[in-house]
Parts: C-alpha cells; structure tokens; sequence
C-alpha cells in the first residue's frame, strides 16, 4: 500500500472573508491510498487556527506507515486535519475494494440530498445587503460575523433576503456583552441559530447568560474529548471532518452527541466536492447542513458533487465512497 500526498489550491468564485481574515483559492491536501491497484482519495484544509500548516499536516501524513489501518490511524494521529484526509482516503478504498459504497460498509441508509446553507462572507452593510438580495432564492443563509459594529449587518441581510432562513456565524468574535446585546435581535430577524458567539477556553459565561437561540459550538468542539466542556453551554454541534479527523471519529462524535442531546450541525472548511462527499453521511439526519464549500469555488474536482433545488446530493462512486 502506498500513501501520496499532494498540494492543491481551487480558485474562488469571489474572495471569503470571515473575522480573521480573507482568501481568493481554498488550499487543499489531496491523499491517495493505493493497495492492489485499486486507490482511495481523502481531502483535507489545514487550518491556522489549529495550528496547523500545508507543510505541517503534510510532514504527519508521509510520516505514517505504508500499511497502517484505519484503526490504526485513530492512535497514529491527534484529531485534526492530516487524519482526516488519511480516514477518508482508507474509507474510499476499503469501498472501492469492495464494489460497495461506504455507507453499505457502515450499514447505513442509502444518503438522500439535503438542503444546505449558503455562506456570504462578512463586509460592510451595503454589500451584505446585495450579497443576500443575489442568494435570496437560497433557503437557508449563512452570514459571517464577528465584530461590535454587527447590528447594521443583520438587518441588512435579513433586508436583502427576507423569506430565507438565517444561520449566523461569528467566528468567536463577540464578547459576552456583544452577544447579550444582539441576541434578542437575532431572534426578532429570525434567525435560527448563532455559531461559536465567543473564543473558545473564554466561554463559559455561555452558561451564566440567557441563550434565547440555539447557541451552536464549533471552534469549541473538535472530537468526543470536547463534548464534557461544552455541558450547560451548547445547545448544538457543528461537526467538521477536518476538526474530528475524519469520517470513523465524525460518526462516533455524532452519536455520542445525540446521546447527550445536542442538536447537530455538520459544516465544512473551504474545500472541493471530494472534502464535502463524506460529510454528506454524517450530515443525515442533522438540524443544519453547511457543505456549501463548491458553491464557493470558480473550479472543481472532475467528478464534483451534484446541488440543486433539493440541495447536496450523495457523492457519485467515481468522486468518493
């Protein structure tokens, strides 16, 4: 068996910005496992945040054994990104392998479409507004916040597109005090649900204050080890593959979430269709979908996943699983 890995980057349709920074290409690793001349892809987006690099994630990938298993690998590497697109990889070609999709591996229902959010990336009012008035077909907007002057931008979006559903990301952004003063305002714009309102390890007054929406963890919430902190705090989870590296933890996570009863969120880096395929999985069943990463993209894999009125639709066999 043989593991490669390759840089990649896909240009955007437009530039993303969120509260710590912008981009014009979404930088990816692409994984490939061939065992018997049969391979596996995985995909994976290093991630600053969690002090990761292109270069960092790609040194623990090459660093691993020829022939590790998947189960092996949940011991070889942390939870993160460079596990992630190992897992994944292993999973398409144990499917490949076996001319069944994965989800017949896992004894799941076959995956429908599910309706995703769409992402508009933060700016001043003015261009939120248009932002929101261009995607206001969409059902389900997701507005990228994360700053004190946050008022003007929702009522701007909520202006721009005032039939579609409205999820808030603020990036941990927001003071405690911040998101005490917009809360109610959310609710009266309708929005369903704000994302990781404060910095992660300084979030405990989530527990201390009224949560008049669903509060959802994500910067908060990484694998099953993050879940006891989160108590009293989160209403939901977003579940990043890229963050519980990879689909067998990302599954483990979502059951032992729904045991304790937390909603489910399942989201996505900045990535191409073969990062999202996965994810599709995990996300059956979940309360909010956000696999808009392609949406976002000028290009894509050969073999991209299929959107449309019903949303995301399950990976072809010749993309993943």
């Amino acid at each position: 068996m043989t593991i490669t890995v390759t840089a990649q980057a896909f240009r955007l349709a437009e530039a993303f910005v969120i509260s710590r920074g912008a981009r014009t290409e979404a930088h990816v690793l692409t994984v490939r496992i061939e065992r018997g001349g049969v391979v596996g892809q995985g995909e994976c987006v290093p991630y600053a945040r969690y002090g990761e690099s292109m270069e960092s994630v790609t040194a623990q990938i090459e660093a691993l054994p020829a022939g590790i298993t998947r189960q092996e690998l949940q011991e070889a590497l942390p939870a993160g990104a460079a596990r992630n697109a190992v897992d994944c990889a292993l999973w398409d070609l144990d499917a490949k392998a076996a001319g069944k999709r994965v989800w017949q591996l896992l004894d799941l229902p076959a995956p429908v479409p599910l309706i995703t959010a769409y992402t508009l990336s933060l700016g001043e009012p003015e261009a939120m507004e248009r932002a929101a008035a261009k995607h206001a077909h969409r059902p389900l907007l997701k507005i990228k916040l994360g700053t004190a002057e946050d008022m003007a931008r929702l009522e701007a979006v909520r202006r721009g597109a005032p039939k579609s559903r409205i999820i808030v990301d603020a990036n941990e952004g927001w003071s405690a005090d911040v998101y005490a003063d917009l809360a109610p305002h959310m609710v009266r714009l309708g929005v369903d649900l704000v994302e990781q309102p404060m910095p992660a390890g300084e979030d405990d007054m989530l527990a201390e204050i009224a949560r008049p929406l669903p509060v959802c963890a994500d910067e908060s919430c990484h694998d099953r080890a993050s879940l006891p902190a989160l108590k009293g705090k989160y209403d939901m989870i977003n579940i990043k593959l890229d963050k519980t590296g990879g689909l067998t933890e990302a599954l483990a996570l979502r059951a032992a979430a729904l045991d304790e009863g937390y909603g489910l969120m399942v989201g996505c880096m900045v990535g191409s269709s073969l990062a999202m395929a996965p994810a599709v999985l995990v996300a059956q069943g979940a309360k909010v979908v956000d696999l808009d990463g392609p949406l976002l993209l000028a290009e894509d894999r050969d073999v991209p996943l299929a959107y449309d009125a019903d949303g995301v639709h399950p990976p072809a066999a010749a993309l993943w699983g």
